[in-house]
């Protein structure tokens, strides 16, 4: 009698406690764990705090603990670790005396909502099938042009050897008439006549030499421009995730470009700002081109740079260097300050830049010459308005050339002391 009692019971507190677990909107609850959780929580993976798949679950499997309980660690966790609580003070020296943030404004909807998407079933990621005929076109189309250029040089062949026969038949049947076959007279080659012409021959090295002269300056006044400069970084930065997608602005990296003539390479560590958290990429993040897997080896990369222990979350203090290549150099003799541009100025990046927010790989979109740079004085206003620091040359240029608006050419962006040291 007591032992079917005893499975009784326990039959009813597992219907209970399933029950219960299916309580909540998981669609709410996963909104819900993105405002609030998201920043130190995953689902599968320990970051800031724990995994939290089936955390309620798994809590009342191994110490015993409901729901209750969670909601009073969500709702006051310093409060529930003063109490004494064993589990708590666990968890709050396993995560180095760092106690979790209270959230006392959810209410138990709220929570058995997130509770409700913490217990889904982890969806198993489906292939992209691979259309099976893109191959084949492409390989068919490879094959048709092929077979076409084949045809058309057997139908060249067959010309030739056509002509050649129909040559010596008609010389064959000449002979066999009597027929005299004339050859042409033969005229002077072409080089003997031009050797006798002088006026020809100086017209010619008058044309050699200035196409030499057009050539040669063309070819010298490319040295050191480096427009469309593309290289391999050591670690795949992708311009179009991080400004494009995710709307990164470009000053929160470079953020020396406000205050000094340098934009600067950031330091791994901004990286290290976003990537605590964020170790792989969404598979709507990929490209033909460029795989998730391929970011997320990246994303490793750096991981290893910083010497960051991604499972155990913390640094190991292993770093290693990492050579990045330069893109946009200037030449000592060539003075450009950032910060005179971007914040005095108020010039967008991509005006120099181009749209960075597209690019995959960075480029060097402007040739950076000293032309380019003084055809944007010659045609780019001062942007005077709101801008304290022109207030009172805006004055006096207005005064001197009687306009509301002036370039920089003509408050003294052209001489040759702005640039050149």
């Amino acid at each position: 009698m007591s032992l079917n009692f005893f499975r009784l019971s326990l039959m009813f507190l597992l219907v209970f406690s399933t029950s219960l677990s299916a309580q909540g909107d998981a669609a709410a609850g996963k909104s819900l764990f993105n405002a609030n959780c998201a920043a130190c929580h995953k689902l599968d993976k320990k970051m800031t705090g724990p995994a939290l798949r089936n955390v309620e679950a798994r809590l009342a499997e191994t110490e015993g603990l409901d729901r209750e309980w969670l909601y009073k660690w969500i709702r006051n966790s310093a409060g529930l670790i003063k109490s004494g609580d064993a589990y708590a003070n666990k968890i709050y020296k396993e995560y180095n005396g760092v106690a979790m943030t209270a959230y006392p404004q959810l209410s138990n909807t709220d929570l058995d909502n997130i509770l409700a998407y913490t217990a889904e079933v982890k969806a198993t990621p489906v292939p992209v099938p691979v259309p099976v005929g893109a191959q084949s076109v492409s390989n068919g189309g490879d094959f048709n042009n092929s077979l076409i250029l084949g045809a058309l040089a057997l139908l060249f062949g067959l010309l030739a050897v056509a002509l050649v026969v129909v040559n010596k038949t008609l010389r064959r049947f000449a002979n066999e008439k009597g027929l005299e076959i004339k050859e042409e007279v033969k005229r002077p080659s072409l080089w003997k006549a031009f050797a006798q012409n002088q006026f020809l021959i100086i017209l010619t090295v008058i044309f050699l030499l200035l196409s030499s002269a057009y050539f040669v300056y063309g070819y010298l006044s490319q040295i050191g421009v480096n427009q469309g400069y593309e290289p391999v970084q050591p670690i795949h930065y992708s311009h179009r995730i991080h400004a494009g997608d995710n709307g990164i602005d470009c000053k929160y990296c470079h953020s020396s470009a406000r205050v000094s003539k340098h934009s600067g390479i950031p330091s791994l560590n901004i990286c290290m700002n976003c990537h605590k958290s964020i170790s792989e990429v969404a598979e709507t993040t990929a490209t033909p081109e460029y795989s998730k897997e391929f970011y997320d080896g990246e994303i490793k990369k750096l991981y290893e740079a910083v010497g960051w222990d991604d499972a155990e979350q913390k640094y190991t203090g292993d770093t290693k260097p990492v050579k990045w290549v330069r893109i946009h150099n200037l030449p000592d003799f060539a003075y450009f300050n950032h910060s005179q541009h971007v914040v005095v100025g108020g010039i967008e990046c991509q005006t120099c830049h181009g749209p960075v927010e597209e690019m995959e790989i960075m480029s060097q979109h402007s040739p950076l010459t000293m032309g380019w740079c003084i055809n944007c004085h010659r045609e780019t206003n001062v942007k005077v308005k709101d801008n304290n620091y022109y207030t009172k040359i805006h004055e006096q240029l207005k005064k001197k050339y009687g306009v509301e608006n002036f370039t920089i050419a003509q408050m003294g962006g052209l001489e040759c002391g702005k640039c050149h040291y």
